[in-house]
């Protein structure tokens, strides 16, 4: 699959999950990926993994709850033709659980960073000719979710700027979104076990949770020419959850 062949693309959030499914998938449809995350050891296996399939990968570690750690990664990377908005934080607590810096931080990972990044990234690809921008949403944007307030607002304020992102920097860079479900990561993993995580599954149409190479696969498609005349859209993978 040569869908990105000769293409740049920078991932944020690569270093497991989600993030590190879609550097994996960009790299194998030809991509040569910026991996960028805090965690150094896994961005190394991140680009390991990459690499051992025969693709191009580098690690670029940031923080990008802090600002500065933003700015300097976009000077850094460059010019990308492929940016992946993926970088997020999600303590899930009750809304009187959760603190001003906690509240702050899910802001400042999940929000600010992409949005500062684009700044930075979507006018290069536009005196380039054009490029293309996926973000990471969840169905937290659409949904309900009791411990989760703050980083589902996040959510739906990203859903609300792809569609803006997507006629501000358009015709030639066009922005799109993924909606994810549940997914099977060891970050989930971590605060729900193996039994809540069917239970909450069940009423979904297709009764599970999904796979971050589901997601990533969604978002090569939004990546690649496949999708060339779909911008400004947000396509929701989450096993049909949110449709009952």
């Amino acid at each position: 699959m040569t869908e990105l062949w000769g293409k740049k693309a920078l991932v944020t959030g690569a270093t497991s999950g989600i993030g590190r499914a879609i550097a994996r998938s960009f790299a194998a449809a030809g991509a040569e990926v910026v991996v960028t995350g805090r965690r150094a050891e896994q961005g190394a296996e991140t680009v390991a993994l990459i690499t051992a399939a025969g693709g191009k990968a580098t690690y670029v570690q940031a923080d990008l709850g802090e600002i500065a750690e933003v700015e300097r990664l976009a000077q850094v990377v460059g010019e990308v033709d492929v940016l992946a908005n993926n970088a997020g934080y999600y303590p899930m607590v009750p809304t009187v659980a959760l603190t001003p810096d906690e509240y702050q931080r899910i802001y400042d990972v999940n929000l600010r960073s992409a949005y500062f990044l684009t700044a930075a990234i979507a006018p290069r690809m536009v005196a380039n000719g054009g490029g293309t921008i996926v973000n990471t949403s969840s169905i937290g944007a659409r949904i309900g979710m009791p411990v989760a307030a703050a980083y589902s607002g996040t959510k739906a304020a990203l859903e609300s700027m792809t569609r803006s992102w997507a006629v501000e920097f358009g015709p030639n860079v066009r922005v799109n979104a993924v909606c994810a479900g549940g997914v099977r990561t060891d970050a989930l993993l971590a605060i729900m076990p193996e039994e809540a995580l069917r239970e909450s599954s069940a009423p979904a149409p297709l009764g599970r949770i999904g796979t971050p190479e589901e997601i990533a696969e969604v978002v090569l498609f939004l990546a690649s020419p496949r999708s060339s005349f779909v911008t400004g859209a947000v396509i929701v993978a989450d096993g049909g959850y949110s449709v009952p």
